[in-house]
């Protein structure tokens, strides 16, 4: 029974590696339409990656409740959860960018043999992923609020962008996740943010209660209105409220 949570840690490391898969085996697409213009599209099988790395959020929140249900808690498992974490929700959305990198370079005349020095950025964000998981780990003091952004919200958060370019039908939002300056920006953004010290809060609940949860129901509500609202759009603007939440309550999330 005491190895149960870590075989779902395992299951969470795995589909962070078939993210990986799914991200890697893609090439750059480019058809001619009847007049022979060149359309780039980004590779359709991305959007898998996206969809491992949210099976990988799942498992990583059963784990943890799986854990407190047996009462398995371990060192090794908090080890394990960490190294799971980097690959699924910093590894494979790190690959992620660097796939959106490719194509938008690819649009530029010459961008098919575009330097490797361009493209290495999109591996910052892992080893931010990386240098927060290990301080998480030194740090018996992040139970209830986080010193910095959450690995796994960096993760979900990129995993939405494959699935915003593929389904939203705005000229402008494509484009936009085609510039290669937001991309880098959002690296250095989103990376900032993990190896911060902002007081973010944990979602979790120490009771139900309205008074010493405000913080939390409102960022559900805000995340329900988004997704009702803006559908795919949504995860940018929850990740965006998160943080204005996080830090308009701070003296609540502790």
């Amino acid at each position: 029974m005491k190895q149960i949570p870590n075989l779902f840690t395992l299951l969470n490391l795995v589909f962070g590696c078939l993210a990986i898969v799914f991200t890697l085996q893609n090439g750059i697409m480019i058809t001619v339409d009847a007049e022979g213009t060149e359309l780039l599209y980004i590779p359709e099988k991305i959007w898998m990656a996206s969809l491992f790395i949210g099976l990988a959020a799942v498992v990583d929140f059963l784990d943890g409740f799986v854990a407190r249900l047996f009462k398995a808690s371990s060192e090794m498992g908090k080890q394990l959860d960490s190294l799971a974490d980097l690959v699924s929700f910093g590894v494979a959305p790190g690959m992620i960018i660097y796939q959106f990198l490719r194509l938008s370079f690819a649009q530029q005349e010459g961008g098919l043999d575009v330097s490797l020095l361009w493209l290495l950025p999109a591996f910052v964000l892992p080893c931010a992923a990386a240098w927060r998981l290990a301080r998480f780990n030194l740090d018996t003091s992040q139970s209830f609020s986080f010193k910095g952004m959450p690995v796994p919200a960096v993760g979900i958060f990129v995993a939405s962008l494959p699935l915003i370019y593929w389904n939203v039908n705005e000229e402008w939002i494509q484009n936009l996740l085609m510039n290669k300056w937001l991309l880098y920006a959002l690296v250095a953004v989103l990376s900032w943010l993990m190896v911060s010290t902002l007081p973010l809060m944990a979602l979790k609940f120490k009771d139900f209660t309205l008074k010493n949860n405000l913080p939390k129901y409102l960022l559900v509500a805000v995340a329900i209105a988004a997704i009702l609202i803006l559908k795919w759009l949504a995860a940018p603007v929850i990740v965006l409220a998160y943080v204005i939440i996080s830090l308009l309550f701070k003296n609540k999330t502790a």
